[in-house]
């Protein structure tokens, strides 16, 4: 096995794993074993394993990234359509089988006040999102408090389906979204 897929099964195993059991859960020598590399080979690709929830985080950060603007993308040009998009990607996200809730949100309530490195990646990638969200309001002529807004309802949204395992908050959200649309924009 090359370097290149050692890492990658073990930021792949690490991902699953993580999001099934927890980050502190989920030990060195459990990730070893269920990857099928050595401890060796995996200190020596992750020395420590902040290195591999960093680098798992980055990944999901990418993979959210994707899917989000390809959501947006596929609803057309229509502004407000574009903003509503990121509820129905959300209502998608909710309704796999292994939803659990936010990786960010769930390695930042494990891991956020130990470890300041993945506090900084969990706020950044939540920084993003902000920033995506007030792209999307500019485009509509919306008002710039509307990003804060819509982002703050989704972020609830995730956390929410999360808890209760309902998909529909998705829905809920999505009807909260157009009113905060509908007045931003009549204002």
């Amino acid at each position: 096995m090359t370097e290149d897929e050692a890492r990658e099964r073990i930021l792949s195993t690490a991902e699953e794993l993580y999001y099934r059991k927890g980050y502190a859960a989920v030990g060195m020598d459990e990730l070893r074993a269920a990857a099928g590399v050595s401890l060796r080979r995996l200190y020596a690709l992750f020395p420590s394993k902040t290195d591999i929830v960093s680098a798992v985080l980055q990944r999901k950060h990418g993979e959210w990234e994707s899917g989000l603007t390809g959501a947006v993308a596929a609803a057309g040009p229509d502004p407000r359509a574009r903003l509503l998009a990121v509820y129905g990607y959300l209502e998608d996200w909710f309704c796999t089988d292994d939803f659990r809730g936010c990786a960010f949100i769930n390695a930042f309530g494990e891991l956020g006040g130990t470890s300041p490195e993945v506090a900084a990646i969990v706020r950044e990638h939540k920084a993003s999102f902000q920033q995506y969200m007030a792209g999307l309001v500019v485009e509509a002529g919306a008002p710039a408090a509307l990003a804060a807004q819509l982002a703050i309802l989704a972020e609830g949204a995730q956390s929410t389906a999360a808890i209760s395992a309902d998909p529909q908050v998705a829905a809920q959200a999505r009807a909260a979204a157009e009113v905060l649309i509908e007045a931003a924009t009549r204002a």
